[in-house]
């Protein structure tokens, strides 16, 4: 366990918003970890996965644990499934690719989200029709404050859309450490009916897709409409979509006959936030060195140099003029620290 002193966490965080921790960790195992969280001359920690779905917006004055835990096993299967357990450091994508090349399907639908394993659940990503929730078997967290272990089932969690309970009750409780997923070794699940999958698939000749091509189409779909955040600072999609009244859909559709939705029960549908946003005219507006990507208004970037306030300041305004036209607030999906 070494502890740095004024470490820059631009390389820890997919914005690129240079910030500078007083101190900085990293914890490779659960017992240096639990000595880490022990340390009483530290009182003020942040704790830091991927750095995929926050955005710093000033200097951390305190001891920043980067959570650098690795390993993928398998523990159990049987000839239709497999329970495979892999660490909290493990970056999503190349676990994703893991689990594909050895013929265990369920999340190829996940591919190419940014960020780490340990932060996956903490608001059950999801792409294309699929939730890491479908998947979830269990993971296991150490608690801040009597540190020790402690398992969590999937209906613990209290998965939600983009929830979970890390999120809410348990918030800022428990570092997740591993995570347990149920995969698939044949008669696969494969879900091919959202968004460009299906057309994707087709452009791809792929007639019989396997859990390989929808990998190949999802990447493909992403890179189309994504920046790549290793060359233009972003967070992937800042804004959750949200869920509205029928009610308040049906006068909105007297007004813009083209929004799109998603039923979600008897009363209520999803819209895209990004549908939202560009009709609100800020999709491929700069602002300096920041602003909207020019083909995903759901994505605000970091052109190089910005701050973090400038780009919480878009997203308050980009909140702000969206509920103005459609009376709908759109809430962040990133934390803002």
């Amino acid at each position: 366990m070494h502890i740095q002193e004024n470490i820059s966490l631009k390389p820890y965080n997919t914005f690129g918003i240079d910030v500078t921790a007083k101190h900085f960790v990293s914890a490779s195992n659960i017992d240096d970890l639990k000595q880490i969280l022990s340390l009483k001359e530290h009182p003020n920690k942040l704790i830091l996965g991927g750095g995929s779905n926050m955005l710093l917006t000033k200097d951390f004055n305190g001891l920043v644990v980067h959570i650098n835990l690795k390993g993928i096993e398998i523990i159990s299967e049987n000839d239709n499934t497999v329970i495979v357990k892999a660490n909290a450091g493990e970056n999503w994508h190349e676990f994703v690719l893991w689990c594909i090349n050895n013929g265990f399907g369920g999340i190829e639908n996940l591919s190419l989200i940014p960020g780490n394993v340990g932060t996956a659940p903490i608001q059950n990503i999801g792409a294309y029709g699929v939730e890491l929730k479908d998947v979830f078997e269990s993971c296991e967290a150490l608690s801040l404050e009597t540190k020790s272990l402690r398992s969590f089932s999937k209906s613990e969690c209290n998965f939600g859309y983009r929830n979970s309970i890390f999120k809410q009750e348990a918030k800022g409780q428990f570092i997740i450490t591993n995570v347990n997923f149920k995969l698939s070794k044949q008669n696969y699940n494969l879900s091919i009916n959202y968004g460009a999958i299906t057309s994707q698939l087709e452009l791809m000749k792929a007639n019989n897709p396997t859990i390989q091509d929808i990998s190949k189409a999802v990447i493909s779909i992403r890179e189309s409409k994504l920046p790549n955040p290793k060359e233009i600072g972003n967070s992937g999609s800042f804004f959750k979509n949200p869920v509205i009244s029928k009610t308040l859909f049906n006068t909105l559709l007297e007004n813009f006959k083209d929004i799109p939705s998603y039923p979600i029960s008897e009363d209520k549908v999803k819209v895209p936030a990004g549908w939202l946003i560009e009709k609100a005219g800020f999709k491929g507006k700069r602002f300096d060195d920041y602003g909207v990507h020019k083909n995903q208004a759901l994505v605000l970037v970091n052109f190089g140099g910005a701050k973090g306030s400038d780009i919480l300041k878009l997203s308050k305004l980009i909140q702000k003029t969206v509920e103005r036209i459609f009376g709908i607030f759109i809430e962040a999906e990133v934390n803002i620290l």
